[in-house]
Parts: C-alpha cells; structure tokens; sequence
C-alpha cells in the first residue's frame, strides 16, 4: 500500500469515529470492570405487566434444524480484533437471539425446553458485561425477542428460571438504555428503542423511562426515514427492518392502550410505500445494498400490518432509486449517492446498477448479500462487479475499506427520467471513475410500454484508454446460451418466455457467476458480459433485451 492510499484509508476510516464511537469505546473499560454488575442490580420486580406476543411468524422448518443443530454458547465468542468480520458477524446473530421466534415456530415442550435452556445457558455465561453479546445492536435484537418470546419462555418454567430469566431482563434493560446514545447511528438504533419501548412497558420499574424513550424514536425517525419514505442507509433490507420496528411499537402501545405515537404513524405511512416500490413480482426484495430477497408472504405480511394503501412511487428523489414500470415489466435503478459515514456499513459499490424482472420471474440481478460466507465474500458482494453495471480496469466505483465501510465514493449523481406514451426514459451518470481513472460513466435506460422491450445505452467519457465491462448477472433459474453467430445471447426463464440480449459496441460473452440472493444460500448462475475498451472522447455501448414471440 502506497503512502498515498494509507493516507485516504486512514482519512475515511475517521470519518467512522464518531464521538459516539469513541465515548462507548472508552467506556467499556467500566463495563467489564467488577464493580459495574452491581449498578444494574435489581431491587425490586414487580412482575410483568405487557406480554404481547410478536406479529412475525417463525418459520417452523428452520426452527427444527436449529434444534437438531445443537447451538450453545460454550465457546469464546469472536472479537472484531482477533478473528475475522464473518466469525463476529455469525455470532452476533446467535447472541442477539432472533432465530429464537423460528424455534418458539415449531411449538411443543420439547421447543419450550430447548429454548429455555439456550436462554439460561446464555444468562450463566454472560451474567457480565462482554463486548460482543452485550453490544447495543445485539442486546436490542436479543431483548426484545426475548420479551416478545417471555410467555413462551416462562409457561411451566420452575421458579429459579423466572426469577433469573426476569433479572437477566431488567440488567439487560437498565444497560441499554444507558448505552442507546452512543450506539452507532443509523436503523439499530430504532431496534433499541422497540426493545426499551417494549421493556418499559412490561415493567414497572422502567415506566418512567417512556416520556424520553418517546422524544429519543422522534428524533430518529426525523433523522433516518427520508422525505420521499426511504431510509437515510439507502437499502431496502433496512428499510424493510425499519418499517417492521415501527409496525411492532404501533401495535405495542395498543396493546398498552397507549395512544398513538403520531411520528411512528407518518414513518409507516411514508415506508410503506417505498418498500412495495423495491418488490419485484415475485414479492421479493431488490439486491441494492446488502439486501436479501427476504419471503415474499412475509413482505406481504408487513404491508398488510401497515394498514398504507396508496400508489407504489416511481421514484425516490431523496435516496435516488428510479423504478420503471411497463405491463408486468419492472426495472429497479440505483442513482444516487452512497451513504455518508459511518451510515454506510450496508452501502455496495453499485451505482448505476439496475435489476429487471418480468411478471414472477427475476431476469437480471445484482448478486446480494451473504453475511456469513467469510471475510473474502464480505468484501466480493461489495465490489461493483457483483452488481449489473458497469466496471472500468477491475476498479470499484467507490472505495471499499475493510470490514463494512466504504471510502471515496462518487460526489455527482444526477438522473432525468421522461415518460411518453407508457414508455420511460432514464439518463443517469456518475463521477465515481473520475478520481482514479479519469472516466464519467453515463447509462441510458428505455422500457417499452409494453414491457418487451428493454434498451440501454453506456457512455464512458474521458481522455484514457481503459479496458470496461458491461454485466449483466442472470439469476440462477434464467437459462442462457450464446447464439452461434455471437453476436446475441439467449435468455429462457422457468415459464418458458424467452428473451434475446444484443450488443454493439463490445465484444458479447456468457460467464460463471454466483447468486447470494437468498439467505444462507451460495448458488451458481451466470452473467452475461459486454467487453472491451475505452478510446480517448466518448465511448458507447448499446445493449438491447428484446422477449421472443412463440
């Protein structure tokens, strides 16, 4: 690494330090001394007054491999400073306890047990404070799947399980809400509100705390939820688990009958329409920024509970996406800016990636997400390669740091969008090129208004010669296949439809990709790819989907 580049890493990576930051930091020498267990002591219970029960269904399949898998908490947990993002990144979502509800799913005593001695090994081993299992985000997540599981739990269990079970609770609580100021921005903050919410709900000891846990989510949701309904992390999977925190203290504070909280209600009203606008007809998630497909009854599920029936948004002027709709055509196009620091832990080097499906069926993808695959598929998903856009000399379009920060990022991004007759017309650019390679990227997007036909236009402006290519990632169920005189490739989806890609202005060529679309899944498929290179003014590629008839 040249002193240059260690200069820009180091520059961007103290953009992530917030005071925040460097306040929890500190304060964990005091944590995990001895004497702080006693200040979260509890003098007196009190008994519950709210068990409301979560409005998510488990999936009651992964539930039952879970118990078969055996999960404890036996071993050292992972730390960021001695083993890699993947190891904390997995044992994050074991300490923070959300695959609880796909075991309480599966029902039966023998699932009570199961969950109840994970939940008291868990109490046994991490009675003290330790940096990972008590990290605010973690300790949401756990608390209030925890209180919402508390029924379940409790149901039969001896009297030394409630009595530790509810102590655990409330020294849980009484640190995070301590802790809530300085987690990092951005949607974990809304999830340790929905659990203090819920906790000051169900005990009476931490009633008082409602008034300031109320004013605190106000100020949250000014700060994360856009004008236009997006979320300021500009992904649709956190916009997706921010709308369903919202929805889950809605519905707890009627089951408090409390009255409505009216920022909780205009951040559902705002939200939902925006995450109808990132579904494509299958019911799924678009792949922009460290998202998942997610279940699509379970997305139908959230909109339903959000009580939001107005039109689906074209566009989203505030985070930049564009959607193009046409018959039973959809296109998805990301064009605006990464997320500043430090709201940029989910941001991919995607700019100007789109993704197109047809009625049910996904053609073109970006690749997604897979959280657990490793440090090297950490960083891989990121790259502007797995996305379907355009990549110059192997260089990402913004500067990924290690672990899940970016650096430079692109500083324009415009976009114009026309619409006549049905069909739509989007120009969009970005400077991110510009910086190490001199080159603005300008793409072109036609939909007909009959959805069969989709055109794009790549400009690549600059004074260099560059080698680029223009990806195209099919999802795993298109079949594709070069035509012989190659200069065309066919697409045949799952129904039967069939579709041509044509190409000028690059060399046309099928490759090997990978598909992380779908939770806990690593699949084969591939991309299609329009090479070649850059000559000193304008170079433009043209490309074309065209659906076959019969």
């Amino acid at each position: 690494m040249t002193a240059t580049m260690a200069i820009h890493d180091l520059y961007w990576r103290l953009q992530h330090w917030t005071p925040e930051r460097i306040i929890y930091t500190l304060g964990q020498a005091w944590f995990s001394g001895l004497y702080y267990p006693k200040t979260l002591a509890v003098r007196r219970f009190g008994g519950m007054l709210l068990s409301a029960a979560g409005p998510w269904p488990g999936d009651a399949a992964r539930g039952a491999l879970l118990m078969r898998a055996e999960l404890g908490f036996a071993r050292k947990e992972a730390e960021p400073a001695d083993e890699s993002v993947a190891a904390t990144l997995r044992d994050a979502e074991l300490n923070g306890f959300a695959w609880l509800r796909d075991v309480q799913a599966v029902g039966g005593d023998a699932a009570r047990r199961e969950a109840r001695r994970l939940v008291d090994e868990w109490i046994e081993r991490n009675g003290r404070w330790r940096a990972l299992s008590w990290r605010p985000d973690v300790l949401g997540t756990r608390l209030a799947t925890w209180l919402t599981a508390a029924e379940f739990l409790v149901n039969g269990a001896e009297d030394r399980f409630r009595a530790r079970f509810a102590d655990s609770l409330l020294r849980q609580t009484r640190h995070l809400a301590r802790v809530t100021r300085l987690a990092p921005p951005g949607a974990g903050r809304l999830q340790i509100l929905r659990a203090l919410i819920h906790a000051g709900l169900s005990f009476p000891t931490e009633r008082p705390r409602l008034p300031r846990l109320f004013k605190a989510l106000e100020r949250e949701i000014a700060q994360q939820f856009l004008a236009d309904g997006s979320h300021v992390e500009r992904s649709p999977g956190v916009l997706y688990g921010a709308l369903r925190h919202m929805i889950e203290i809605r519905l707890l504070l009627e089951e408090a009958e409390l009255p409505p909280l009216r920022c909780v209600d205009t951040a559902i009203d705002q939200a939902a329409p925006m995450l109808h606008f990132f579904r494509h007809g299958d019911g799924g998630l678009a792949l922009f920024n460290d998202t998942n497909e997610e279940d699509g009854w379970l997305v139908d599920l959230v909109l339903a509970k959000s009580n939001v029936k107005t039109r689906t948004p074209r566009d989203a002027p505030n985070s930049g996406f564009h959607r193009l709709v046409a018959n039973r055509a959809v296109v998805l196009l990301d064009a605006g800016r990464p997320p500043r620091p430090p709201l940029d832990a989910h941001a991919h080097a995607g700019t100007l990636a789109f993704e197109f499906s047809s009625a049910k069926e996904r053609i073109v993808v970006n690749c997604g997400a897979h959280a657990q695959g490793g440090a090297h598929w950490l960083m891989a998903q990121r790259t502007t390669a797995a996305h379907s856009t355009v990549t110059i000399d192997d260089v990402n379009s913004s500067y990924l740091l290690g672990g899940t920060m970016i650096g430079h990022r692109p500083r324009a991004v415009t976009a114009e969008r026309q619409e006549t007759d049905g069909n739509i017309w989007v120009e969009a650019s970005h400077d991110g090129y510009v910086k190490d390679l001199g080159l603005v990227h300008r793409r072109r997007i036609w939909l007909a208004a009959n959805g069969n036909d989709l055109r794009g236009e790549d400009t690549l402006t600059g004074d260099r010669q560059h080698k680029f290519a223009v990806r195209f990632h099919l999802h795993p169920s298109v079949k594709v296949s070069m035509v012989r005189d190659a200069q065309s490739v066919l697409l045949r989806t799952p129904s039967g439809a069939g579709w041509r890609i044509r190409a000028s202005g690059g060399v046309i060529d099928i490759q090997e990709s990978v598909y992380l679309g779908v939770r806990g899944e690593t699949r084969r498929t591939s991309q299609v790819v329009i090479a070649g290179a850059t000559q000193p003014g304008a170079t433009q590629v043209k490309w074309a989907f065209a659906r076959l008839n019969g």
